[in-house]
């Protein structure tokens, strides 16, 4: 994704470009999984933790990125493919892997549509499997 395509979509989104959240949004496109605090704060060490997690939080309240917790308490951020405000057809399954630590999307495996009781109503859902990837289980044979 180049420049232009990036400050175009955080423009729909309602997103001021700042260089800090082109940075981010640029790590999380060319990330092939979902990225954790720590994952990007590796991939962007010219920005501190602090900065990235400002980002992140302003990315999921305008519907930039989905979060997803991966079992263990670690919230992992991926790009939210739609325009405007996510739904419930964004939602798919995830992966982790307990070896590599790595989370996956499982995009060809949508989420069933849920009914609520009355009263109830949902923001995001998150389904995460949790088990061993392949190259993991392999390397384990």
């Amino acid at each position: 994704m180049n420049q232009e395509e990036i400050l175009e979509r955080l423009d729909k989104k309602g997103i001021k470009p700042t260089a800090n959240r082109v940075l981010v949004y640029r790590a999380l496109t060319e990330s092939s999984r979902p990225q954790s605090l720590s994952g990007l704060e590796d991939a962007l060490v010219t920005m501190d933790k602090s900065s990235i997690f400002r980002v992140l939080t302003l990315f999921l309240e305008h519907d930039v990125v989905h979060g997803f917790e991966d079992g263990r308490g670690v919230l992992h951020y991926e790009l939210c493919g739609s325009d405007g405000e996510c739904n419930m057809a964004d939602s798919h399954l995830h992966f982790y892997c307990e070896s590599c630590h790595e989370s996956y999307c499982l995009e060809d495996i949508h989420l069933p549509h849920i009914d609520l009781p009355q009263g109830f109503t949902s923001h995001s859902v998150s389904f995460v499997i949790k088990g061993e990837c392949p190259r993991c289980r392999a390397s384990h044979r």
